[in-house]
């Protein structure tokens, strides 16, 4: 074990009074941090940390032990630290929504290559939330409410879940007004192991759900607007998805006061502390570019 590293996650256990807590900050299992503490303690030979029910607590010797491992660590980043001007180099690995990743994500991490060569990018599309320590993974993008409070995320936009249709279903059925109309229309639906058959509403401080019969399911949300723009039914896409599709006329914007408010889209990392300055790099050009996208601005109802 480094020596060095004993005494970082010695410092991230007493910063967060929690052994989870320190796995969580340095990206590392529970189990994991308690071996390194164990070995420790092993190696100076007497109890370092206080161990309660709710929290941990350093002893005296902890304490003092803490107070050098700060001078210690302290030195260690000045004799290594970067130089500012050395170009940036090794491998980034990256998580986003599978559409939006692949319409605006995919051009940022381009952007990104050209400007610094000598990082590589490794970008996984994937529509479920992976946790960023546990799959490793340095930045992610998510759309919608942030489920982790610990995380640290830079908001760089919002989005709405809209109810569209083509102009040719319109013609032929008719637009919704309420939600109770949905009843005598056909509906796609985009499904996952756990979407529920129903659509909600929000409308004068009311949440409406409605209980849909699909006339088609897919998993895949380019698949349901190629339904929706062939005049199959109506669709529930987030505002991203149909941007150019409203802006021609391909798609009809229906019930806008009926939507929920926009949801973020943030560029979430697990932790500012040490950031590598690739990762920081890449963040600030995420967020500038993707800040630029019209998608992302306020859709007014």
């Amino acid at each position: 074990m480094d020596r060095l590293d004993e005494l970082s996650v010695f410092l991230a256990i007493l910063e967060t009074a929690s052994l989870s807590g320190a796995g969580r900050k340095l990206r590392r299992s529970p189990p994991a941090v308690t071996r390194t503490l164990a070995a420790l303690e092993e190696r100076v030979g007497t109890r370092l940390v206080e161990r309660t029910t709710r929290r941990l607590a350093p002893t005296e010797a902890g304490l003092r032990l803490a107070e050098l491992a700060r001078r210690v660590l302290a030195d260690y980043e000045e004799a290594v630290r970067e130089d500012a001007d050395a170009p940036l180099r090794g491998t980034l690995k990256l998580t986003a929504p599978q559409v939006f990743g692949r319409r605006h994500v995919t051009p940022v991490v381009i952007s990104f290559m050209d400007k610094y060569p000598a990082v590589q990018v490794e970008l996984l599309l994937n529509d479920r939330n992976q946790d960023l320590i546990e799959e490793g993974l340095d930045l992610a993008v998510r759309i919608g409410p942030l489920a982790d409070a610990g995380m640290v995320a830079r908001k760089v936009g919002e989005v709405r879940r809209l109810l569209v249709a083509s102009p040719d279903y319109i013609a032929t059925r008719g637009a919704p007004h309420t939600p109770d109309d949905l009843d005598s229309h056909d509906t796609i639906h985009t499904t996952g192991s756990r979407t529920p058959l129903e659509w909600r509403f929000h409308h004068a401080g009311r949440d409406h759900t409605v209980r849909i019969t699909p006339r088609l399911l897919v998993n895949d949300v380019d698949a349901m607007l190629y339904a929706v723009k062939a005049g199959r039914g109506l669709g529930r896409p987030l505002s991203y998805q149909v941007a150019d599709e409203l802006a021609n006329g391909t798609l009809v914007r229906l019930m806008p006061d009926w939507e929920y408010d926009p949801v973020p889209v943030h560029l979430v990392v697990s932790s500012a502390r040490h950031m590598a300055p690739k990762l920081r790099a890449f963040m600030d050009h995420a967020a500038a570019e993707l800040s630029k996208l019209d998608v992302l601005q306020r859709l007014k109802k």
